[in-house]
Formats: structure tokens, C-alpha cells, sequence
């Protein structure tokens, strides 16, 4: 059976950690790709209990290792608290999504993470994240789990919720992060904190949100932070009947909330808009006098599996989302937020060169569907999206081929925006989701793979991912050093 998650491509449970050495490909794999393209996704340890939705599977987190010219490729389930007690039990201990009352009280006090929806890199290790839970760190070569609940040294509270979207400043390294439901399930609380490149928590606020809801991603420049929340709320009814604890309410506001970084969060702003959903930041940034916001943003509900609470049928063409640009003056404390479609492509997973994730940018990759096609939630294209010239180029990928979230890889350490590779997944649904990875020229998308690197399986699945650079990878005896010292 096929489970459709998030906006990437279809697969099939795998439960297999798989290792393949020297990967075959077709072209020159660029020698000057050192490195780990690493990536995360929901992949099913037992099956899903009745009324659970595949947001659910465990985390499964897979790496293609760059090394002159070859590509090696690993994956491995995260070792989440989680994971090793049903492990143990050979059965669901936790068998609902973010519903803590359909736990078996054998886990009480673990973390309920899944570690599946995001991978970063941060001193030497892989975090893996899931937006409910604290990270997972994981060794970057073996993928083996070192810290099951990661809390920066005892700097965040076990229990503490962190962003599977967190951002890194352009100009320090910091990674600038928040926790949607601080207070607990159904809390409007957000905690906000930035955690600088040798692990210290240099900053920590705390904010009320309109409404108790999911929030998933956000936007950081270099003087400000901005939510963008849609009434996607916290369904406590439905979390007492068992169920996934969330609904979509369309007679509610979205809201844009607009916040001085490194303030007390006491001057936070939230301005109602109309209602529409979506999930996904592209960038952001600001001029000191105006905030730019930009997003994948639907006209309504964006997930299939997440139920009207009117009781009215899911809207496919309303949960379709396009990339679109929030923008206010900041120095005007009427102003309006105004939207601005920038392109005409479904785009529920754009990505940017993460180098520019809080500074004006001009380049965008993302996987969506080609403009003719139907499918609408089916990714076959890859697209290099251009602000300044307002210009895009596709890839189309073999027929009967889905692709995963595209991942920019600098060339080297100095190269401009823009300059280096595009890497993506492809799952050939005519061949058992056996998986290519195409490698672009990320200044020439639309001319085709450089090299496709071929898996004789299927990967494992994704949600989102992350490039670690082979200068960054720690020496062996470091790491000793520190696990010595944990």
C-alpha cells in the first residue's frame, strides 16, 4: 500500500535499513562534490493504528555520501525513545499522532518524537527534528543515534517543542528556532530562542499566538521574526475521542505576526488576513523598513488528512498552494499585509541556496507538478525560479517518475548565489519506487542531469533535507573527544 506524504513523492513502506557501495551512475558525478546530501522521512515501523495518518511513521533518515567522484548511500531509522520502547514491545506504544491520551502508560515520561520530518547540521552532528519534541543527534557518518532527547547541554527543557524548520543566520551561523505549543497541547504559547555555533543559548523570548494551532515554519531576517498562522487549531475534542488532535476551522483568520529579533517578544504584532493555509517558507528578509515573507500559501486547508471541522469534504483545488510574497511597512502601524503571487507553479516545497536564508535572495528551487498536469499533488518537475527576472526554467523528469524536495549545494565555500548543484530523488513507480538521484548544474536545471545515480532499491522516504560539506565533517578522534566529555 502507498502512503501520499506531505507533498513529496508516493512510496511504500520500507522498514529496511539498507547500504549500498559505489553507487553506478550514468555521466561524471563532479568530483568536487564532497560531501552528505541527508535526508528525513516518515517511514512505518508498525502499521498505522485506525485513524492515524502517515505524519506518524518513524523517523528514517538516509545519506548519499560524496567522495571524488563516488557516491555511497546509507539509511537508518532514528533511535528515537520512542522507536527503541516499541522496538522492544514489538508493538505501538504511541499509536495516535500528537495525542498523548492513546499512549500506553509503559512510555509515560519518553519523548513522543518521530524525528522525521527535517535534518540540520550543528557542531558535528545531525539533528534530526520533529516540530512537537526536541531534537535527535545522530553520528553524521554511521547515522547511529547519540542523544535520543538532544537539549543543547541541559539549555532547553526536556519536553520543550522545536521547530522542525529552524533558520541559520546568514551572518553568525545561529540557529534561530521556536516551539509552537510551549505550554503544553493546545497552549497558544510560542517559545522563541537562538542557539549560537558553539551550542549556548544566547536568547530566549516568549509569545501568544491568536489561536492554538499547528505551526510549522516561520521567517527570520536579520532584524525581525514573522509567523504567518492558520487556523489549522488544536481540536481537543477530537484529541478525547482518540483521534489526530487538529482541524481545519475556515471561519477563522490567518494572522501575520511581526516580532523584533532579540527583543522581549513584548512588541509582537499580529495583523488579521484573510484565511488561507499552507506551510513552507522560501526566504525572508527585510530593508529595515519593510518585510519580505515568502511562502507557499493555499486558499484554504492544505492537508488532505487533517478534517474540516465543519464536517465539509476535503477541497483539493483549495489546499493547492503557490508561491506567494508577503510583504509589510514596518513603519506604519496601519499598514496592511499584502500578497503578491509570484509565479505560476503549484509550490509546496520550495527551497532556497540555505547560505541566504535570512538576507534578500534572488534564486528558488522546488519540485512541482508540470503546469499541465492534473495531479496536482504529484511532483514531477524541478524548477529554478528567478525573483529578479520573475523567470523559471523546468526539468521534466521520465515518465512515471515522482520527485522529492529539491536541496541546493554551494560549489565551493566563496561561490555566488546560486552557483553549484541541484540534488533530487526520483521514485520510479513502474520499477517497485526503485530511486534514482539526479545531480543538476544548478544554473542550468532545464538542460538536465549532469549524472543520475542509481540505488537498486527503493530510498528511503523524505520530507525535507540538509547538506553537510565534507570540510565540516568532524575527525574521528573530535568526536571521541566529545562523546567522551557527554
Amino acid at each position: 500500500m502507498n502512503d501520499k506524504i506531505a507533498f513529496g513523492a508516493t512510496y511504500a513502506p520500507m522498514g529496511a535499513e539498507v547500504a549500498v557501495h559505489d553507487c553506478p551512475a550514468d555521466g561524471a558525478v563532479p568530483r568536487d562534490l564532497d560531501g552528505g546530501f541527508f535526508s528525513v522521512g516518515a517511514d512505518l515501523q508498525y502499521p498505522l493504528s485506525p485513524g492515524n495518518i502517515a505524519f506518524d511513521g518513524e523517523g528514517h533518515v538516509r545519506v548519499f555520501r560524496f567522495q571524488q567522484g563516488r557516491v555511497d548511500y546509507r539509511s537508518r531509522f532514528v533511535r528515537t525513545q520512542r522507536y527503541v520502547a516499541q522496538d522492544a514491545a514489538r508493538r505501538l506504544l504511541m499509536p495516535m499522532y500528537r495525542n498523548p491520551l492513546c499512549d500506553d502508560p509503559s512510555v509515560a515520561g519518553l519523548s513522543r518524537s518521530t524525528a522525521n520530518t527535517h535534518v540540520i547540521h550543528h557542531r558535528g552532528r545531525l539533528l534530526a527534528l520533529k516540530e512537537d519534541s526536541l531534537p535527535v543527534a545522530l553520528d553524521l557518518e554511521s547515522l547511529e543515534t547519540i542523544d535520543p532527547v538532544y537539549d543543547f547541554g541541559g539549555q532547553l527543557p526536556h519536553g520543550t517543542p522545536f521547530t522542525a524548520h529552524p533558520k541559520i543566520c546568514s551572518h553568525t551561523g545561529n540557529i534561530v528556532a521556536f516551539g509552537g505549543e510551549a505550554g503544553g497541547p493546545g497552549s497558544d504559547a510560542i517559545a522563541l530562542f537562538e542557539i549560537d555555533r558553539q551550542g549556548r543559548k544566547v536568547w530566549e523570548a516568549q509569545i501568544r499566538a491568536p489561536y492554538a494551532g499547528m505551526i510549522h515554519d516561520f521567517a527570520v531576517t536579520e532584524h525581525y521574526i514573522a509567523f504567518f498562522v492558520v487556523p489549522l487549531l488544536f481540536d481537543g475534542e477530537r484529541m478525547q475521542r482518540g483521534l489526530v488532535p487538529y482541524s481545519w476551522d475556515g471561519s477563522r483568520k490567518s494572522y501575520l505576526g511581526v516580532l523584533r529579533r532579540h527583543g522581549d517578544g513584548k512588541d509582537i504584532r499580529w495583523i488579521a488576513t484573510p484565511t488561507c493555509g499552507g506551510s513552507h517558507t522560501l526566504g525572508s528578509f527585510d530593508d529595515g523598513g519593510r518585510l519580505y515573507f515568502d511562502r507557499e500559501i493555499s486558499p484554504s486547508n492544505p492537508y488532505v488528512v487533517i478534517p474540516n471541522r465543519d464536517g465539509s469534504a476535503y477541497d483539493a483545488a483549495g489546499g493547492t498552494s503557490y508561491l506567494y510574497r508577503i510583504s509589510l511597512d514596518l513603519k506604519n502601524s496601519a499598514a496592511v499585509v499584502e500578497f503578491e503571487q509570484l509565479y505560476p507553479l503549484i509550490a509546496p516545497l520550495p527551497r532556497q541556496d540555505d547560505r541566504y536564508q535570512t538576507v534578500p535572495y534572488r534564486y528558488g528551487y522546488m519540485g512541482c507538478p508540470a503546469p499541465d498536469d492534473p495531479v496536482r499533488w504529484k511532483p514531477v518537475c524541478y524548477a529554478r525560479i528567478d525573483h529578479q527576472t520573475r523567470h523559471y526554467v523546468l526539468w521534466k523528469a521520465p515518465a512515471d517518475v515522482s520527485l522529492g524536495e529539491p536541496l541546493f549545494v554551494p560549489k565551493h565555500s566563496a561561490a555566488r548565489e546560486g552557483e553549484g548543484y541541484l540534488l533530487g530523488v526520483g521514485w520510479h513507480h513502474s520499477d517497485g519506487l526503485r530511486s534514482d538521484l539526479y545531480i543538476f548544474d544548478a544554473e542550468h536545471v532545464g538542460e538536465g542531469p549532469l549524472a543520475t545515480v542509481h540505488l537498486p532499491v527503493q530510498a528511503a522516504p523524505q520530507i525535507h533535507s540538509w547538506w553537510v560539506g565534507g570540510q565540516e565533517y568532524p575527525q574521528r578522534s573530535a568526536v571521541a573527544q566529545v562523546d567522551a566529555k557527554a
